[in-house]
């Protein structure tokens, strides 16, 4: 009999060109009962075969490694596979490696010398589908990208443009409430967060939630950001 209080299991793989930090992170991984280490890859090329092979639930992803950088490796792993959460590890709360990781599908990034339970609450909040974008340089990034974005989606009459539209039925069908719910979540605000800012309850923030994601045909809310990013839909 399949014990139903028993919690789900996240699949964790690990990629870093230091043993040291893998095995670091490992240790702390494999103690928790709901987390286990399911594959390690010491670059980026090396990152996406194994990942293909075990198809985790989170990657904890290095920036610099050599033959394909964490960069390169998240931007392929989302494409292969995009419901798969990446969070980019670095060394340096880094401008540039921040937005370079959330225009490549990163939901996320954390610090090496971050504080092991602050990691593995990340890990956990990034498998529910959550963006962890904390720190003021994230903030900064964050908007950036978006800024870029609108500025392809303004410029989209021009015929050299690549910018992708948004299916006239998806807006169609998003009501303005869910609209403003869906820009919240793209700025990685928690349930919690929006329902303070957009002044209604917690609750309707969960109906509004699982809406978006039955018109916008996606599993979670990190594929429903990721859409609305590529369809220019949040400003």
């Amino acid at each position: 009999m399949v014990n139903k209080n028993k919690k789900e299991t996240i699949r964790v793989v690990l990629v870093d060109d230091q043993t040291m930090i893998r095995q670091g992170l490992g240790y702390v991984i494999k103690m928790q009962e709901d987390m286990e280490v399911v594959g390690e890859a010491s670059n980026g090329e090396e990152a996406v075969q194994v990942i293909r092979d075990v198809i985790p639930d989170v990657v904890l992803m290095d920036v610099q490694m050599p033959n394909m950088s964490g960069i390169e490796a998240t931007r392929e792993i989302i494409r292969l596979h995009p419901s798969i959460k990446v969070l980019i590890l670095t060394t340096f709360d880094t401008h540039a490696y921040i937005v370079d990781g959330i225009r490549a599908g990163a939901i996320g990034y954390m610090l090496k010398d971050s504080d092991s339970q602050d990691m593995l609450d990340l890990i956990r909040r990034a498998h529910q589908g959550e963006a962890l974008f904390y720190t003021a340089t994230a903030a900064q990034a964050l908007a950036e990208v978006l800024q870029f974005q609108q500025e392809n989606f303004d410029s989209a009459s021009h015929p050299d443009s690549d910018t992708v539209l948004p299916p006239l039925v998806m807006l169609d069908q998003l009501t303005d409430r869910e609209l403003d719910v869906l820009q919240q979540l793209s700025y990685g605000k928690r349930n919690d967060q929006i329902a303070q800012q957009l002044l209604i309850s917690e609750g309707t923030v969960k109906t509004h939630i699982h809406r978006i994601l039955q018109k916008m045909g996606v599993e979670d809310r990190t594929q429903a950001v990721a859409k609305a990013i590529r369809y220019k839909i949040v400003k």
